[in-house]
């Protein structure tokens, strides 16, 4: 396994960088020297002591990015957090291959119906002009339980499912809520209202 260690905005110490060598040698049972491990430490001033310090990592296994990421009051701790989620991640990963077929068909899918590139299938007709003029119409309806949590349990449960976004009911709120994935890669929120009800979120403006 091939590994970087980096800061973002920061200088990794000695002991924390041998720290994170050490912890994650625990997924080399599960990869090999094809797998590449980025572990990345930062520090957020406006989040409160206990959750300031941020430590990510990303695993690229067979050419599938893993990901995960955990806050806590040390690097340590946080990167204790994080490799027990990147691990499950990367057991289900290896065990379940027809999941990541079914994870490389929904993205085949997701192209096409954002207009990249159609195959048509043996037996089915190519697109038409005409069928792509046709009304847009809901043609399936999905439900779920959702049960309370915490923001970071749901960025948490996001990474784990390899989603971009995620619908939870906040345990602070009790609101419905989606957190997803900045281009940039941080996270957003979204909190529903129902309109004329609006009042200003913790930042004071919109998720962007």
């Amino acid at each position: 396994m091939r590994m970087i260690i980096k800061g973002k905005n920061i200088d990794v110490s000695d002991p924390v960088r041998e720290y994170a060598e050490r912890k994650m040698r625990r997924l080399e049972r599960f990869l090999d020297d094809r797998t590449e491990a980025v572990v990345e430490f930062s520090t957020e001033q406006h989040r409160s002591s206990t959750d300031s310090q941020i430590v990510e990592v990303t695993l690229v296994v067979d050419g599938q990015p893993l990901r995960s990421h955990a806050a806590g009051p040390t690097h340590q701790a946080s990167l204790d957090t994080v490799i027990d989620r990147i691990e499950r991640q990367a057991v289900d990963f290896r065990e379940k291959p027809k999941g990541r077929a079914r994870l490389e068909a929904g993205k085949s899918k997701r192209i096409v119906e954002e207009g990249g590139p159609i195959s048509s299938e043996k037996g089915s007709a190519p697109e038409t002009v005409e069928d792509r003029a046709r009304p847009s119409s809901i043609v399936k309806t999905k439900r779920f339980a959702i049960e309370p949590m915490f923001e970071e349990d749901a960025v948490a449960r996001m990474e784990e499912l390899g989603h971009h976004f995620f619908i939870f009911v906040n345990a602070e709120t009790e609101r419905l809520c989606v957190v997803y994935k900045r281009d940039r890669g941080d996270y957003g929120m979204i909190e529903p209202m129902i309109a004329g009800q609006y009042t200003p979120g913790r930042n004071g403006h919109n998720a962007g």
